[in-house]
């Protein structure tokens, strides 16, 4: 037995704590609800939390009171039977710290519950059934804070004074409302701050933390473990392996595959563990270049990548797709402060050095604004998970282009660049790794989500102004 409509869900004082009205069907046999169904919660507005268990508290009197707890894992509460009084708490820092709500439920509702605000049930009939849905296991010798249930800042008024009710020992010695404990809310985490899309993430994020690999070393097992995944709800994985030339060196080999396949695949199975959404960002590397689609390379092209660098990549976005609730987003030709190819341009040209560049690799600019700006709205607007293509828009480029574009703006003589090929331009070099000849990526799934990309002609302007 099922049925068709969806829950409507209600908003609190309490940031995060949602009440959701079930569709309760009764009759002279007793009643029949959908208690959880995915689908339907996700479509009402109820955050995709992952639940791994599922426990019963039975309470067989009336004034049964537990809490105030404030627990370590997203919780979804509901009744089989009975009716409860029930309270919570932001245990959370911020603005909303000490915010307290109050409900009286029965089995036609349900709560949404963020980690950090602390709950408590006081029963109001015998034979009361409450049952809720957690998103971590719970585990032996487990602490968490807790707030006294008489605790006069919070003020809560329960039904059946406390002085009537049944409430273990340790709920009676619980502790009064500090500032100075608040529970950190969770925050963004930044891997790879170091580099020009890491840092441009730092500035996007303010609210991040931020870490070089020295702080934080992907393909260190021990600094991995030791870390506190739970203080997080967002990893952001700007880390990579970038030296295409090098990656094909021994040397090079194993560190590419360390840092851009086994390591992503790390965070995938973290992700998996403490729930976190995880964004890995990529390259038009894992695609060999050697096809020329109308639109460039979509999201479910099949990925053929030509050299250590692109194949190791192209594994660490097979890895991340493991993950519950994550992004791939593929870039190309990234520009952003520091070291790139518009800041060499830009360099030969004021220093009088009138470059050849290739006008045989194809694509187009993408500016660390661009991601950053289009990783914050696929986080906001509760895009679908998966791959995306992030660049400018625009029309497409050959690096030789780019190169004249760079050299007009920044008021040199655009003929001083001329054209060579990829051929030319390696010579009888062994040490360079193959690129793909078009690396235009198709942006329409993007678009479909209502993001519109920013023509990298005007962000190319912004950049050298």
């Amino acid at each position: 037995m099922s049925n068709g409509a969806l829950p409507r869900v209600e908003t609190t004082p309490i940031p995060g704590l949602l009440v959701v009205r079930l569709d309760l069907r009764a009759d002279a046999r007793g009643f029949f609800k959908e208690n959880w169904q995915r689908e339907k919660m996700l479509a009402a507005g109820l955050p995709d939390f992952g639940p791994v268990q599922n426990n019963v508290s039975f309470n067989t009197d009336r004034g049964v009171t537990r809490g105030i707890h404030t627990e370590p894992w997203d919780k979804f509460i509901s009744l089989a039977t009975g009716r409860i009084f029930a309270a919570w708490v932001d245990m959370r820092a911020g603005a909303s710290f000490g915010a307290t709500f109050t409900l009286e439920m029965d089995p036609s509702v349900a709560v949404f519950v963020p980690r950090g605000v602390g709950n408590s049930y006081q029963t109001l009939v015998d034979g009361t059934a409450y049952t809720y849905l957690v998103n971590q296991h719970w585990r032996e010798g487990l602490t968490y804070p807790a707030l006294a249930l008489d605790d006069p800042t919070v003020a809560i008024v329960w039904p059946i004074p406390l002085a009537e009710s049944e409430i273990s020992e340790k709920d009676r010695h619980n502790p009064r409302l500090d500032p100075t404990t608040a529970i950190p809310r969770q925050r963004p985490l930044v891997i790879g701050g170091g580099g020009q899309l890491g840092r441009a993430l730092a500035a996007e994020f303010d609210d991040a933390h931020v870490v070089t690999r020295e702080e934080l070393d992907l393909t260190d097992e021990d600094a991995v473990e030791s870390w506190d995944w739970r203080a997080h709800d967002v990893v952001l994985n700007a880390a990579a392996f970038t030296a295409v030339d090098a990656a094909e060196t021994p040397e090079g080999r194993r560190a590419a595959w360390a840092t851009n396949a086994a390591a992503p695949a790390r965070l995938a199975a973290l992700a998996r563990e403490h729930g976190f959404t995880l964004v890995h960002f990529s390259t038009d590397y894992v695609f060999d270049g050697l096809e020329s689609p109308t639109y460039g390379y979509t999201e479910e092209s099949p990925l053929s990548p030509l050299g250590v660098y692109g194949q190791s990549k192209a594994a660490g976005d097979l890895a991340v797709a493991a993950a519950p609730h994550h992004y791939v987003i593929r870039t190309s030709w990234v520009i952003g402060e520091g070291s790139n190819f518009v800041a060499t341009m830009r360099r030969l040209a004021e220093q009088g050095v009138d470059p050849s560049v290739v006008d045989d690799q194809l694509g187009r600019l993408t500016f660390t604004g661009e991601l950053t700006r289009a990783t914050r709205h696929l986080l906001e607007s509760g895009a679908p998970w998966g791959p995306y293509n992030v660049t400018n828009s625009g029309p497409v480029q050959s690096w030789h282009e780019v190169a004249r574009d760079v050299f007009s703006l920044v008021g040199a003589d655009p003929e001083r660049v001329s054209p060579t090929t990829t051929e030319a331009y390696v010579g009888d070099r062994t040490d360079v790794a193959p690129r793909p000849a078009r690396s235009v990526l198709d942006l329409s799934r993007l678009a479909e989500t209502g993001f519109v990309s920013e023509d990298a002609a005007t962000a190319l302007r912004r950049h050298l102004a």
